[in-house]
């Protein structure tokens, strides 16, 4: 082998090493910075670029991609001067690789302790219960700063969340028979209301009870006396028809009278609840006479054709005979 041959071989291989120094793959989620004499010029972007070689180089290679921070464990002393252990997980995203390679030196031990630093700050701003009870606001006021103090640093800061509270275990059992306390004062409140509500229940019941009990009391006197008035209005209008017949002369008609209510003050004295037997000796012939007269008002009454008897038939008679 000439030396030709052997100048060409050696050009060849600094082409090739020129060529591989100037071609720059980046993948998918990354950016490159591009440094000129140790300056930054550009950016490279995901896939195939080229470069200037042996001139400008490769500063920092930056993950583009929204990553996970762990925060520590770390104690936090409340408003009410309560001592509690918080931990927790931020989220954030690189926007400018050339600001996050540049303006800060360590990116990721800066956007952690400017969480930790900000959740010490919120989480002392509040009371114990609040604290507790209030985690999602307390996410976004801790959101909200450390968003605005990276913003110069190209990063976005997407989410953060506080994992775990946890209280000296001599608070969480006082807490616990604080809660034990507060259940059973509204059970016995609850019993005491129930038991108040039954009394007024069962009150406005027996109330009402008698109210109807009145109204029905109210009702039955009023319908007793319309009764009375009704059959004293009768009583009253027989009299005047047996007035009206007496004065004309009807006999039979005063018979009739005189016999239905002979009948009935029988009826009444048969059906005493203290009579057990009931003897009588009564004169036949003076009841069949009164009968008699019925029959002759029927017979007026519906124009029969049987003659009237002359005499008329007098009323019967009550004497006992010895």
């Amino acid at each position: 082998m000439d030396g030709f041959s052997i100048v060409l071989i050696v050009v060849g291989i600094l082409a090739v090493m020129v060529l591989l120094a100037g071609v720059k793959t980046v993948p998918q989620g990354h950016n490159y910075t591009v440094e000129r004499f140790g300056r930054y010029t550009r950016t490279l972007k995901p896939g195939l670029n080229i470069i200037v070689p042996f001139i400008d180089g490769v500063g920092r290679k930056l993950n583009m991609m929204e990553q996970v921070l762990d925060v520590p464990h770390q104690e936090v002393i409340t408003k009410d001067n309560a001592s509690i252990t918080a931990d927790g997980v931020t989220f954030y995203q690189i926007l400018d690789a050339a600001q996050a390679a540049y303006e800060i030196s360590n990116l990721e031990q800066g956007v952690l302790n400017l969480t930790m630093t900000n959740i010490r700050s919120v989480m002392g701003s509040l009371d114990l219960d609040e604290l507790l009870s209030n985690r999602d606001e307390i996410n976004s006021r801790v959101l909200r700063v450390v968003d605005a103090a990276v913003s110069p640093w190209g990063v976005k800061i997407t989410r953060i969340e506080i994992k775990d509270i946890e209280p000296p275990r001599d608070l969480v059992d006082a807490m616990g028979r604080q809660m034990k306390a507060e259940r059973d004062r509204r059970a016995v409140i609850l019993e005491a209301e129930g038991q108040r509500q039954a009394q007024i229940l069962k009150a406005e019941g027996e109330k009402q009870a008698q109210v109807l009990e009145a109204e029905g009391r109210r009702e039955a006197a009023f319908r007793d006396a319309e009764a009375r008035e009704r059959s004293a209005e009768a009583e009253a209008k027989a009299t005047e028809m047996v007035s009206e017949a007496i004065a004309k002369g009807d006999v039979q008609a005063i018979n009739y009278f005189v016999a239905n209510n002979y009948v009935k003050a029988l009826e009444k004295i048969a059906s005493a609840p203290n009579q057990k037997v009931l003897m009588l000796p009564l004169e036949a012939a003076n009841v069949i006479g009164a009968l008699g007269g019925v029959a002759e008002i029927a017979r007026e009454a519906f124009g029969g054709d049987a003659p009237r008897r002359n005499a008329p038939g007098r009323p019967p008679s009550t004497r006992s005979e010895s």
